[in-house]
């Protein structure tokens, strides 16, 4: 039920009920959710044919329609004027809460431009539970979902988040999770992060350690699974570091002899206690400058 002025708003239109369901294990859905499913006119789920397992586990027996980010464009108005009628309508999506890295946040903010109300059924969210078992800092975080599956603009958007105080929460394909941390630790440096997949299932894994030592760990394997990706942030504000002298030289031997600038910076980083953002920024300026020269 609504209450207040949302309680009329709902009475001239249906309800859209943002419903969260398991990421894994079946048994992580809450009876709210369930009866929901049961009573609404339609449940607009991201896969229908993952959805229809669970309704089936649960004796749901309600039409679903498919709703994606391939038709979200066709769909979600036919959704809206559905709502208008006076139907109730679930929204799903694969695992999890809706709208959350996924297209059910179209359709949600379509329904509050129309004036219809939205509910919230609160559940499951792979965000959440593997920040709830990452030892780090959990008392201020940030979101930061996929970034972009182009790597020219992921180390972009990386580089942007570098100075970032606050725990950051990364989502990963397993497809491009060596290529993101590596990336991660070029930008980032080595800091301390928790890498978890297939979190409530079977075969979940949880691993804690610095950023090299995980790319080492999941390298000798075939990645299986969505992944988080949680990182402590930068703990103090980036402060310039100067080069000795005598560094600057061993740097352009390093280059002279075809090193990569991160390799290089790895080295220098380790040896001379010097952050690592700070070592490849000062190799990548004196490779210019031999470059230039």
């Amino acid at each position: 039920m609504i209450n207040g002025d949302k309680k009329i708003e709902a009475e001239k239109t249906g309800t859209l009920y943002v419903v969260s369901t398991p990421i894994g294990n079946l048994e992580d859905i809450t009876l709210r959710a369930i009866k929901t499913l049961k009573d609404v006119n339609l449940i607009a789920a991201e896969n229908t044919t993952h959805t229809k397992r669970l309704c089936s586990h649960y004796e749901i027996g309600t039409r679903l329609t498919s709703y994606n980010q391939h038709n979200h464009k066709t769909v979600g108005p036919v959704l809206i004027e559905r709502l208008k009628r006076g139907e109730d309508i679930a929204i799903v999506t694969c695992a999890g809460t809706p709208g959350i890295s996924d297209p059910g946040a179209l359709l949600i903010k379509m329904a509050c431009e129309n004036g219809i109300c939205v509910t919230p059924i609160p559940g499951a969210c792979a965000a959440i539970a593997a920040l709830s078992v990452c030892g780090l800092k959990m008392d201020n975080f940030l979101f930061a979902g996929f970034l972009s599956n182009k790597s020219g603009k992921r180390k972009k958007e990386l580089q942007e988040l570098a100075s970032e105080k606050r725990t950051i929460i990364f989502y990963e394909a397993p497809h491009r999770i060596i290529q993101f941390l590596e990336q991660l630790h070029e930008v980032f440096g080595n800091r301390d992060i928790t890498v978890t997949r297939e979190l409530t299932k079977l075969h979940e894994e949880v691993v804690r350690g610095h950023v090299k030592e995980i790319l080492s760990i999941l390298s000798q394997r075939e990645p299986r699974g969505e992944y988080v990706i949680i990182t402590e942030g930068m703990e103090k504000p980036q402060e310039e570091e100067t080069m000795p002298e005598q560094l600057e030289e061993a740097i352009k031997k390093m280059l002279m002899e075809d090193m990569s600038i991160k390799d290089i910076a790895d080295s220098v980083s380790k040896i001379h206690n010097i952050r690592f953002r700070s070592a490849y920024r000062e190799v990548l300026d004196l490779k210019r400058k031999m470059e230039g020269a």
